[in-house]
């Protein structure tokens, strides 16, 4: 087409709103990718980390590259999990939702349905480049349901290094981290996953005292007896949290390397409480109070601490924001961005409830059952409602109490008996109310004490409310559905597995019984009787 010699002059303010449109249409791995941060999610096993990191004031658990992440970033006051145990946590994670809306990803040992997107799936499809190393989500199933991988990403397994420690895994986090940060694309950020296993038993029995900790220093929970075998047991414990600590420093200097530490949202945290009696897998302060410390040097201001309860259900909705996308309608945390970019502490949104509970964790009850509990923590109180207080609370005697790892501390406690016997595996009330800031290792039960009975029946009213609007199937009657989902763990704790043990074991006693009643002699070899007088 010829020109009609004729000149248009177009105004630039059409045009510029024009691009501004186009670009608002673009997805944001296209619009504005070069300010969506990387993330690097670092996650313990079993790391009571409210209370033994020295952010939090801890002396004789050493956590020098956690402390720098909290004094260059934000420090969290009160953060948790909805259900203290791993894949639960975990599933948590992953999709933004609290446990019980997660259908058989409730239940540890469980699957993990394919119908719940996850955020590292979410920010690959924008244009993240996504990976895992050490521990994702499980122990569980995740196939089962047409997922190609964990749902956490992509493995990056293969390094391995020296460990000081029998019990310590094998695995190099940082390098495993470095070949995933040689691989990716240098044009697109990246999501990181580095889940250490520590500090899970199995422990090196005496590892603390080997490596020059002493007894003394051990500050000993008001729930543990005091003798030298609990210390201990802690002192290995506290070896585990420090070489998971000490690999947080080579991560940090990984990103430093790369000359992208200030670009990246490195978060620090746990899935629960340490692996001891009364707090790991239950519905106590310690077991469900979580570590968290967050650093972002162009986008958080350093050395703030923040007093909002935040849940790790609220991770997916924060890091997809970060990332320029809605947070995927499945989820129902909130995200934390506005109080990461505050430049305040204390109180900022104050988000000042927090929901926790569990379903079917560890089998070894009749018919695989679980043990119910939805609570709420609040400034004050932690209010417990324990659904079967017939059950035993971490697995019935027969089976060893299986909800709780095996351990020096727990066989000091089965032999001693009576009162930290009570604590960690007698059976419970049907409720429970705790004052945090007078009892924070929930020892002292108010909920029968005539003058708190107004304050259990609010506490109850509101955490049922709470617990119909997420439409949890125990607050709707229908918590049955729980004790249905497969269990895909080995039978080992199972009660059926214990009955047959005693079927087998009186089956092996009749059969010897027969076998000597057999061997006597018959007939005319019988021994002669001997005659009267």
């Amino acid at each position: 087409m010829q020109s009609s010699g004729m000149n248009f002059r177009v105004s630039p303010l059409p045009l510029l709103a024009f691009s501004l449109a186009i670009g608002a249409m673009l997805p944001p791995a296209e619009a504005g990718a070069a300010d969506r941060p990387n993330i690097l999610f670092i996650i313990f096993d079993d790391w009571n980390g409210s209370t033994h990191a020295g952010a939090y004031g801890c002396e004789w658990v050493k956590t020098p590259n956690f402390d720098r992440v909290a004094r260059e970033g934000v420090l969290f006051k009160n953060a948790f999990t909805s259900n203290p145990k791993c894949s639960p946590c975990r599933a948590s994670i992953l999709t933004g939702r609290n446990t019980w809306q997660l259908e058989e990803a409730a239940c540890h040992n469980g699957i993990f349905p394919s119908k719940f997107a996850v955020y590292p799936d979410l920010l690959e499809e924008s244009g993240y480049t996504v990976g895992l190393t050490g521990k994702g989500w499980g122990p569980g199933d995740f196939k089962i349901s047409g997922r190609a991988r964990n749902p956490a990403g992509p493995d990056f397994q293969q390094a391995k290094q020296d460990a000081p420690a029998s019990g310590i895994s094998r695995t190099d986090y940082p390098a495993n981290f470095a070949a995933f940060l040689d691989q990716r694309p240098r044009d697109k950020p990246f999501c990181f996953w580095m889940g250490f296993f520590e500090p899970h038993r199995n422990y090196e029995l005496g590892s603390g005292l080997k490596a020059g900790k002493k007894l003394e220093d051990v500050e000993v929970p008001a729930f543990f007896p005091d003798n030298e075998i609990v210390r201990s047991d802690l002192l290995d414990y506290a070896v585990e949290v420090e070489w998971g600590d000490r690999q947080i420093g080579r991560a940090l200097k990984l990103l430093e390397d790369e000359g992208v530490l200030d670009d990246t949202l490195v978060v620090v945290t746990s899935d629960h409480g340490m692996p001891f009696p009364f707090v790991k897998g239950q519905i106590h302060e310690d077991g469900f109070h979580l570590p968290l410390a967050m650093r972002w040097g162009k986008g958080i201001k350093p050395g703030r601490v923040v007093e909002d309860f935040v849940n790790v259900r609220d991770f997916a909705p924060t890091y997809l924001e970060l990332a320029g996308l809605k947070p995927h309608e499945q989820m129902t945390g909130a995200s934390l961005v506005n109080i990461l970019k505050s430049e305040k502490s204390g109180w900022i949104e104050n988000r000042d409830v927090m929901l926790a509970g569990k379903e079917r964790h560890d089998i070894g009850r009749p018919h695989d059952w679980g043990y119910p509990v939805r609570a709420i923590r609040t400034k004050e109180f932690l209010y417990v409602h324990n659904f079967f207080p017939d059950r035993w609370p971490a697995g019935n005697p027969e089976t060893d109490y299986g909800n709780c790892d095996g351990s020096p501390t727990k066989e000091v406690i089965k032999t001693l008996g009576g009162y930290y016997y009570d604590l960690s595996f007698g059976k419970r009330p049907s409720d429970e109310l705790y004052r945090i800031a007078d009892d924070p290792e929930c020892v002292r039960n108010l909920a029968e004490d005539l003058a708190f009975k107004k304050t259990v029946e609010e506490l109850r009213y509101e955490m049922t409310r709470m617990l119909e609007e997420e439409k949890d199937p125990r607050a709707l009657g229908n918590g049955a559905v729980f004790d249905t989902y497969r269990y895909t763990g080995g039978r080992t704790k199972g009660y059926e597995t214990w009955l047959k043990e005693q079927d087998d074991a009186s089956m092996a006693e009749l059969k010897a019984r027969l076998e000597a009643e057999a061997a006597k002699p018959k007939g005319k070899n019988r021994p002669a009787k001997a005659k009267g007088n």
